[in-house]
C-alpha cells in the first residue's frame, strides 16, 4: 500500500495540465484549459483541466478526476501503475512497504528501467530508419495490402539481415543493457568447442519489425517476422524487466481511442491481424503476443471497455486458445461485461476473412459471436451423451472447475441454471455438488437497505467547503464540529472522517490530494467532488467567510435546540435557569459578530 502522505507529496508536484496535455490537445480558456474529451466522442470541446484544483471535468459525459485517475481511465493502468508513472515523471521514487525494499536499491531499480527504455527507443528508432530503403520488407508490407500510413502509425521497421547491425546506432555495443532488453545475444562458444570466447550479435536479423508498446506508449519489446518462408515465422524479445508476455497486449496503446468509440475490443492471435484490421477498418483490435490469453490480459482489457470478443481462427489450434481464454476470463466475467467468442471458418484468418468476405460481413461475425455462457456450455457438453447419466455426470465433472472460477453474481446463476437443465438437476444441487462460494440459488434475498439521505442544509455546505478547500479544516475546533454533528447526527461519521483526512494533510492540502484519500470512504463523496470540480474557483478569502458564516449558523441552530430542551423541561432547577441564560448570551454574540472566527 502506497501511503497517503506520498500521494499528496506527489500530486503537490505533478501539474495536471501537463499530464493530460500528452494525451488530449488543450487550450487555454479563462481560468482553464479546454479540448475534447477523450473518453466520449464531441466535437465541441466540453472537456476542461483546472490548474487550480489540479482536477478535470467534463461536462458532456461527467468524467472527473485527478492526474492518477486520469492514467487509471485513459491508459487502463491500475492505481499503483499509474502513481508509479507520475513519480518517474518528476523524479521521485514510490515506497513499497510490502517488500521494504531500501531506497537505494529503489533507485537503482527505477535507473535501470530507464535505462533499457532509452535503449529500446533508440533500437525502434533505428529499425524505422531502416524500413525507409529496405526495399523486400517494403514490398512484402504492400503485399499484405499495407500502406505507408498505417506502418507509420504502428511504428514497423526492419532489422537488417546482419549480425550486429545495432552497432550502428549503440557503438557501446558491449553495454549490458543491449543483453538485458533482449536485443543483443550474449553467447558462450565454449559449448560448441571453439574456447571460451563469448560472442555477441542482434537477435532480430532480416525481420520486419513489430514494436510493442505498453499503456505509457513506450517501446518495451519487439515481434519479428521473416519474409521469405524461414522459422520461426515470428520471433519476439524475450521476458525482460521491461516486457512480460503474459501482461502486455500488442496494439492496445495504438487502440485505446478505437476502442472507446466502437464500444468493445476485438483479440486476435497476432501482429498481422492487429495492423491488418487497422488498415482495413478495424482499429479496435489487439493481439495476445505469443502466448496463451491471461487473467492479466483480460483484466487490462476490461479496463478499456465493457465488451471483448475474442477472435479466433476455427482449426483446431484456435480451438485449442479459445478455451485457455474461456478460463482466463472467468475470474474476471461480471453482470456489468459482455466478453464473446468469435470463431472463423477454418481456411481464414481475420485479415484474409475481410478481404476476401468484406468489412460488412466481419462486422456480422461479430455480432453473432458467441456469448461467454454459451461458449461455456459447449465447452462443458462438448462430447457427452446427456441421454446417459454417465454423460451428465461428465459434463457436471468438466463444469466443476469453472464454475468454481466464476465469481457470485447473477450470471453465474444463469449459467448454473443452464447447467443444471443440461445434466437434470436443480440450480440448488449443482452450487452444493460444486461447493460454490457465495451460493445464489437456494438463498434467500435479503431485504433492500435503507438508502442512506445525502447530505443537505448547513452540514452539506459546510462538506462541500471542506472537499473544495481542505486547508480550512485547520479553522474548525471541537465546539463547531460538534455543533455540525449535532444537527446532522447521521452525517457524524461522514464529516468526522472529511475532517480527519483534511487535517492530516498539513498546510499543503489541497482539493485533487482530498479526493485521492476519500478513496477509502466508498461513493459518498462523490456526487459532491462532481459538483465542486465542475464549479469555477472562487477567492479563498470569500470560501473562508462562507464557511465561518456556516459554522457560526450551526453553533446558534445547536444552541436553540438545547434551549428547547430547557424550556421542555419547564426550567425547574436553578442550574437550568443559569444554563438558559448562558445559551440565550452566547446566541447573541454570536448574532452580532457574522464574521466572528470559528473557535467562536
Amino acid at each position: 500500500m502506497i501511503p497517503q502522505s506520498f500521494i499528496q507529496d506527489l500530486l503537490n508536484r505533478v501539474d495536471i495540465v501537463d499530464v493530460v496535455g500528452r494525451f488530449v490537445q488543450l487550450k487555454k480558456g479563462g481560468a482553464n484549459f479546454m479540448g475534447l474529451c477523450p473518453f466520449h466522442n464531441e466535437k465541441s470541446p466540453s472537456f476542461t483541466v483546472s490548474p487550480t484544483k489540479q482536477f478535470y471535468h467534463c461536462f458532456g459525459c461527467g468524467a472527473h478526476g485527478t492526474a492518477i485517475s486520469f492514467l487509471i481511465e485513459y491508459s487502463g493502468m491500475g492505481f499503483v501503475e499509474a502513481v508509479k508513472d507520475l513519480a518517474q515523471g518528476v523524479g521521485m521514487v514510490v515506497p513499497e512497504r510490502e517488500d521494504n525494499i531500501p531506497l537505494a536499491q529503489r533507485q537503482e531499480k527505477q535507473a535501470k528501467s530507464m535505462a533499457l527504455s532509452d535503449v529500446m527507443s533508440r533500437a525502434n528508432d533505428f529499425y524505422r530508419a531502416q524500413l525507409r530503403s529496405a526495399q523486400p520488407a517494403i514490398g512484402y508490407l504492400k503485399g499484405r495490402g499495407l500502406t505507408g500510413e498505417i506502418a507509420a502509425r504502428f511504428g514497423l521497421g526492419y532489422s537488417p539481415d546482419e549480425w550486429d547491425s545495432l552497432r550502428e546506432v549503440f557503438p557501446e555495443y558491449e553495454n549490458e543493457a543491449l543483453v538485458e532488453s533482449g536485443l543483443v545475444i550474449d553467447k558462450s562458444e565454449e559449448e560448441s568447442g571453439a574456447g571460451g570466447r563469448r560472442k555477441r550479435y542482434d537477435r532480430f536479423r532480416g525481420r520486419v519489425m513489430f514494436p510493442i508498446r505498453n499503456t505509457k506508449g513506450q517501446v518495451i519489446g519487439f515481434g519479428g517476422r521473416v519474409m521469405d518462408g524461414g522459422e520461426p515465422k515470428y520471433l519476439n524479445s524475450p521476458e525482460t524487466p521491461l516486457f512480460q508476455k503474459g501482461s502486455e497486449l500488442y496494439g492496445l496503446f495504438e487502440a485505446r481511442q478505437a476502442i472507446r468509440e466502437a464500444g468493445y475490443a476485438l483479440v486476435t492471435e497476432g501482429y498481422m491481424d492487429v495492423v491488418a484490421l487497422a488498415q482495413l477498418g478495424f482499429p479496435q483490435a489487439v493481439a495476445t503476443l505469443g502466448t496463451a490469453c491471461t487473467p492479466v490480459h483480460v483484466q487490462k482489457l476490461l479496463r478499456q471497455t465493457d465488451q471483448v470478443i475474442f477472435s479466433f481462427d476455427g482449426d483446431n489450434a484456435g480451438r485449442r486458445a479459445a478455451r485457455r481464454a474461456l478460463e482466463a476470463c472467468l475470474p474476471h466475467a461480471s453482470d456489468n461485461k459482455t466478453i464473446k467468442f468469435l470463431f472463423l471458418p477454418k481456411e481464414h484468418d481475420p485479415d484474409s476473412y475481410v478481404r476476401e468476405m468484406g468489412a460488412p460481413a466481419f462486422e456480422e461475425q461479430i455480432r453473432e459471436a458467441l456469448p461467454l455462457s454459451q461458449f461455456l456450455l459447449r465447452e462443458i457438453i462438448g462430447e457427452n451423451d446427456l441421454r446417459t447419466p454417465e454423460g451428465r455426470a461428465h459434463a457436471q465433472f468438466a463444469a466443476k472447475p469453472m464454475l468454481q472460477a466464476l465469481p457470485a453474481s447473477s450470471l453465474r446463476l444463469q449459467i448454473v441454471r443452464s447447467v443444471a437443465q443440461a445434466t437434470q438437476s436443480t440450480p440448488a444441487e449443482i452450487e452444493a455438488l460444486f461447493e460454490l462460494e457465495k451460493p445464489v440459488a437456494r438463498l434467500r434475498a435479503a431485504p433492500p437497505r435503507a438508502k442512506r439521505t445525502a447530505p443537505a442544509g448547513l452540514e452539506r455546505q459546510i462538506m462541500r467547503l471542506l472537499v473544495a478547500h481542505p486547508q480550512l479544516s485547520a479553522d474548525l475546533d471541537a465546539e463547531a464540529l460538534q455543533a455540525v454533528a449535532s444537527i446532522a447526527p447521521d452525517r457524524a461519521e461522514m464529516l468526522s472522517f472529511l475532517v480527519g483526512a483534511a487535517q492530516s494533510m498539513g498546510e499543503q492540502a489541497n482539493f485533487a490530494s482530498l479526493v485521492e484519500h476519500l478513496r477509502e470512504a466508498g461513493p459518498e463523496f462523490d456526487s459532491m467532488i462532481a459538483e465542486i470540480a465542475s464549479e469555477s474557483e472562487s477567492e479563498f478569502d470569500v470560501v473562508r467567510a462562507e464557511m465561518a458564516g456556516a459554522i457560526r449558523q450551526s453553533k446558534i441552530r445547536a444552541i436553540e435546540e438545547e434551549m428547547q430542551v430547557l424550556v421542555a423541561s419547564n426550567l425547574r432547577t436553578e442550574e437550568e435557569r443559569n444554563r438558559y441564560r448562558e445559551l440565550m448570551q452566547s446566541k447573541e454574540v454570536l448574532k452580532r459578530q457574522p464574521g466572528a472566527a470559528m473557535a467562536g
